[in-house]
């Protein structure tokens, strides 16, 4: 019983977090700087959620800066993703294996 509970509100807060903007939004943003702030915050999410991953999931602090610096660098030079992550991974791994 409590998890038909628990799955009712989950329900309840995910529909809230969707039908409010309508609501509150029923014309055009016009406004340069609220549009610019809502077009950043799904990049500002993501990095919240995945740095502090990133740095705790190696275990050790040096793999995981010797992972993200291949990773960024590669990035920048718009590599494929699959390459960025594999080359990523590859570094956190060697890394570990030298320290």
């Amino acid at each position: 019983m409590s998890v038909a509970i628990y799955i009712a509100v989950m329900a309840a807060v995910t529909y809230l977090i969707r039908m409010i903007p309508f609501t509150f939004f029923r014309k055009k943003i016009k406004s340069r700087f609220f549009k610019s702030f809502l077009y950043y915050i799904p990049y500002a999410v993501l990095s919240a959620m995945t740095i502090p991953a990133i740095f705790y999931c190696t275990g050790s602090i040096p793999t995981a800066i010797a992972g993200t610096a291949a990773a960024v660098v590669l990035a920048y030079f718009n590599l494929p993703l699959i390459v960025v992550a594999l080359a990523a991974a590859g570094t956190a791994f060697l890394t570990g294996l030298f320290m």
